[in-house]
């Protein structure tokens, strides 16, 4: 069985996130026997990094910085294989985002990426498209979904307590049973503070 031979690759609004460090190791590599690159310097301080194969085809990654990172930003299409496989290199050693389109004769294979990780592969034929894997929450992810909603249900139920104890004072009419609202309503108001931070 002979396996399909991909004519290209295209990132579409792939990003890849890495240290000053690891931006100017990157920039220091050597060239290699096909790709060679060299760097542009922007206005704003970013930089572009071309990488330019042997025969001419070129790919632009810009990187602007952003605190302590830099982001590089590529959305392009490579049909060089060299070229192809410097910048898939390049976006799983950076953990990239983004949506990488692998694309044969009749058919793209449509990858989503984030954080360098594989979340949903679909296939598109002139037919329509069909999912073929969908990234299913590890245990630590939902865990923490789990605290988010437990965080949110337990302020609604102080929100709600908070209310309950509003419509008690105002019917209160003795100085030591507002008193004791108040304080309760001190610690409800407290412990929201507490969750909505």
């Amino acid at each position: 069985m002979l396996m399909a031979q991909r004519l290209a690759m295209e990132y579409v609004n792939a990003t890849m996130q890495m240290t000053e460090y690891q931006l100017n190791q990157l920039l220091l590599t050597e060239d290699t026997r096909h790709i060679r690159h060299r760097v542009k310097v922007l206005g704003a301080g970013e930089q572009e990094l071309v990488l330019e194969e042997a025969g001419g085809e070129e790919v632009h990654l810009t990187f602007e910085r952003r605190g302590g990172v830099y982001i590089g930003s590529l959305s392009c299409r490579v049909e060089n294989p060299h070229l192809m496989n410097a910048v898939r290199k390049l976006f799983f050693t950076y953990k990239g985002t983004g949506t990488v389109n692998r694309i044969y004769k009749d058919i793209t294979m449509m990858y989503y990426y984030e954080g360098g990780s594989v979340r949903r592969i679909s296939e598109v034929r002139p037919e329509g498209t069909k999912l073929i894997y969908q990234h299913k929450y590890s245990i630590t992810e939902m865990q923490s979904i789990y605290k988010r909603q437990s965080v949110e249900s337990e302020i609604r139920q102080i929100r709600l307590k908070i209310n309950n104890l509003l419509d008690a004072r105002n019917r209160c009419g003795e100085a030591t049973a507002i008193q004791e609202v108040d304080e309760q309503l001190a610690a409800a108001a407290f412990r929201l503070f507490q969750l909505e931070a």
